[in-house]
């Protein structure tokens, strides 16, 4: 049996059939890549214990020194990798991997002197949580977020093109008051910033505080420093929000809150991707052909919806490793179990499927050409929709249960515009208010759509 990777021996599709379009995770949630984080941490632990009053048997680092220090993980190799995964086949622990590694790049650097440094009083924990804090955050905001801002970029251009396009709305599934697709697009548009802004708010925490949380381990040693501020200051250093109170682990609150912020928006671009799917079902949309692809094996005419169909099944995947993140991360037994450590190594792949996702919207949204013809012949012929504008303009002039009057028109039947004229030709009301009924028309029943459909900013509305 050989052991050497190849995609198409993957037991998981990220890795074999979708490996090239989520390469860029492999930086932040491989295995190679939790090395990297581990040893930037054990890296600006080192310094920052070399920097701090009084630590006195960690000597100060030159900038030299720290700059070779830095380097370990800026400039981390394969080779890196290979070596820390070396030393873990040996020692079956892959933190203390990282601190043996270390030691060793250490005496290479001549810095022998400040080994004993390396991993001083803290628990793998209080590695491994500031490493994922990072990978996370980072992943999110490198990978992540501009994924899902070049949707929303792609749902504002939408918007502004199609704002004065009319189309059938539909409630139930049945014909309902007419709207524009920009209006329509633009809904997605603020649903998915505003989600997407609060992926980005959520500011991600960790702890560094030994091995139950009571920095026994740091006061036993040096009593005389101020641990509850170095760790503030320590973990503040790495642009993270530092908690004191803690067990063991940090409880992993904040990443709980991100899984969940990323599964709610995964679930809008999910309803997108369902929209998109029945408007080019009902052939208000049009899709791109793509020379050389085939849409059936057998129907040489489809061209089928397959982006936003790949989109919603990844999503899916995504929300339940999401979910169950968002339940099981912040639970631990009394001061610790290890049944995190598993569900943590698995974030890539919830990310992954997100990510997936989130290209084939993109790749979908940029197929379709909006079929105007389609749209306008559809909606005129639906004249029933405008019951709801004749009902509602008799009301205003105290005309006698005008619903039921139109419930009765129109209700369960079909509904032409003649008859809906001789309906208004009937009415006993003003002469000018049978112009204003007769003068309504599906395709400019739309109301303020086409401003809505320009909204940026729903606190401005007023101000336009």
């Amino acid at each position: 049996m050989t052991t050497t990777f190849a995609p198409m021996a993957a037991l998981s599709p990220l890795d074999g059939r979708y490996r090239r379009d989520l390469a860029e995770l492999a930086g932040y949630f491989s295995e190679a890549a939790l090395f990297r984080y581990r040893v930037r941490v054990e890296v600006e632990y080192l310094i920052f214990l070399s920097r701090a009053q009084g630590i006195a048997f960690v000597p100060a680092l030159d900038s030299h020194q720290q700059a070779r220090l830095r380097a370990l993980y800026r400039e981390f190799t394969d080779e890196s990798a290979e070596a820390i995964a070396a030393w873990d086949r040996k020692v079956n622990h892959d933190v203390k991997a990282v601190e043996y590694w270390l030691r060793e790049q250490l005496e290479s650097f001549g810095l022998t002197h400040v080994q004993e440094a390396v991993h001083f009083a803290l628990t793998s924990e209080d590695v491994n949580n500031l490493a994922y804090s990072l990978l996370v955050r980072d992943a999110r905001d490198m990978v992540m977020g501009p994924a899902v801002g070049r949707i929303i970029e792609r749902l504002r251009h939408l918007a502004d093109t199609e704002a004065t396009t009319a189309m059938l709305a539909r409630t139930h599934g049945q014909a309902a008051t007419p709207t524009t697709f920009g209006k329509e697009i633009n809904v997605f548009f603020m649903r998915l910033r505003r989600a997407s802004n609060a992926c980005k708010e959520i500011k991600l925490t960790g702890k560094l505080n030994g091995a139950t949380g009571t920095f026994a381990a740091q006061v036993a040693a040096l009593p005389e420093v101020d641990w509850l501020k170095f760790s503030k200051a320590f973990v503040r250093s790495l642009d993270l929000e530092p908690v004191l109170l803690t067990t063991q682990i940090e409880p992993h609150d904040t990443l709980a809150m991100l899984c969940d912020a990323l599964k709610h928006t995964n679930i809008i671009m999910l309803d997108l991707c369902q929209d998109m799917w029945r408007y080019i079902s009902d052939g208000y949309l049009a899709q791109a052909l793509q020379a050389g692809e085939v849409g059936s094996s057998t129907m040489p005419h489809k061209v089928n919806p397959i982006d936003f169909e790949n989109a919603e099944g990844n999503f899916g995947i995504a929300n339940a490793l999401l979910e169950h993140f968002s339940r099981k991360l912040p639970i631990s037994r009394l001061q610790r179990d290890l049944s995190d450590s598993t569900v943590l190594r698995n974030l890539g792949v919830a990310f992954g499927y997100s990510l997936l996702g989130y290209q084939r919207t993109l790749r979908g949204l940029h197929k379709i050409a909006v079929r105007h013809e389609t749209m306008q012949a559809d909606l005129m012929a639906h004249p029933e929709v405008l019951a709801e504008a004749v009902q509602t303009i008799l009301r205003r002039e105290n005309y006698p249960e005008p619903y039921e009057a139109l419930k009765a028109l129109t209700r369960g039947r079909p509904l032409s515009l003649e008859l809906l004229r001789e309906f208004v030709a009937s009415l006993t009301v003003r002469e000018e208010v049978k112009a204003e009924l007769l003068a309504l028309s599906p395709e400019r029943y739309t109301g303020l759509a086409n401003r809505l459909a320009l909204l940026r900013d729903e606190q401005a509305f007023g101000g336009w």
